[in-house]
């Protein structure tokens, strides 16, 4: 997938060279990162990690089953400042995707993600053809919601006890934006 452009970020696809970032970004955000992601062992927060998540995101990218867009601010294009994800990309009669994403912690409150978020939307709709993008976000995750929610995302449901985030079983609100030009 090609890279894009918003009018404060880069995002793109990362390759092995870029591993060291990604490692950075996440020992940067370990703690502010905590409570809304699954827990991570040490081994998470290794080069060696690192390089086989740049790598996995290439094979299911070359599935065409999801793909990964890494944030970098144009102001400082060599440090990863997020990520927005594609996963369980299905073709056919569904043509859905679901979205999920991550923001540096120093960097919320600044209409980042949405911006970011919103270019993956356009691409999701418009190269990838897709007619429905899920996105889940626990109820608690208000600045999560509030994304979505600028996005025109609609609320379609609960989803009890839908991941294990940060040891415990967490409901998840699940949003849905439909791609009104896929019949």
């Amino acid at each position: 997938m090609n890279p894009l452009e918003t009018p404060r970020l880069i995002l793109r696809a990362l390759t092995l060279k870029d591993a060291p970032l990604l490692l950075d970004f996440d020992l940067r955000n370990r703690e502010f990162l905590a409570p809304w992601e699954p827990r991570r062992d040490e081994l998470y927060f290794t080069l060696t990690r690192a390089q086989a998540a740049v790598r996995a995101d290439a094979r299911t990218a070359r599935r065409d089953a999801g793909y990964r867009w890494h944030l970098f601010q144009k102001t400082n294009p060599d440090r990863i400042v997020g990520s927005v994800g594609l996963s369980n990309i299905v073709h056919g009669a569904f043509l859905s995707t679901h979205l999920g994403y991550r923001l540096d912690g120093q960097l919320t409150g600044q209409g980042l993600m949405t911006e970011a978020v919103g270019a993956i939307v356009r691409q999701a709709f418009t190269t990838l053809g897709l007619h429905r993008i899920e996105a889940s976000a626990m109820p608690r995750n208000l600045a999560s919601r509030r994304v979505l929610a600028r996005l025109g995302f609609e609320e379609e449901g609960l989803s009890r006890r839908y991941l294990k985030i940060a040891g415990v079983w967490e409901d998840h609100v699940r949003h849905v934006l439909l791609n009104s030009e896929v019949e």
